[in-house]
């Protein structure tokens, strides 16, 4: 966390290191880190969604260990959400079809394995609720 502007009236600004691009910031240090929650809770939400893996947490020691972060101070954020932890799958395909999922997936805003999560999602919800239909 690093304080923005001079004097008073000044942002503390966030970013996470195991994330980065992700930044935030408050105007005092209770609204940091509470801006800093939402922040971090909605980016690991948005990578569950698009089936992509959450990064293991970088100690305190190694973060303050970089000279970009000497001048910050650094602060534990909890995750709040409801976020399930991604697993890494091997599947097999067809030859052309990576290359059809990769060209749906990049014009829908998906990565290859949002889409497959997404699509996987999907078939469940409609086979199930066929199944639920014929009993």
């Amino acid at each position: 966390m690093r304080r923005s502007g001079n004097g008073t009236g000044s942002d503390f600004g966030v970013s996470f290191p195991d994330f980065p691009g992700v930044v935030t910031a408050g105007t005092d240090l209770d609204d940091a880190r509470a801006m800093a929650e939402e922040a971090l809770a909605l980016h690991i939400e948005g990578l569950v969604e698009d089936g992509e893996a959450i990064p293991e947490p970088s100690s305190l020691e190694d973060v303050m260990a970089d000279a970009d972060n000497r001048d910050g101070v650094a602060i534990l954020v909890a995750v709040k959400t409801e976020a399930k932890k991604a697993v890494r799958v091997n599947i097999t395909l067809a030859e052309d079809v990576p290359s059809q999922i990769d060209a749906f997936a990049e014009a829908h805003g998906y990565t290859r394995s949002g889409f497959i999560a997404k699509a996987a999602q999907r078939i469940i919800e409609l086979e199930g609720g066929r199944k639920a239909r014929s009993a």
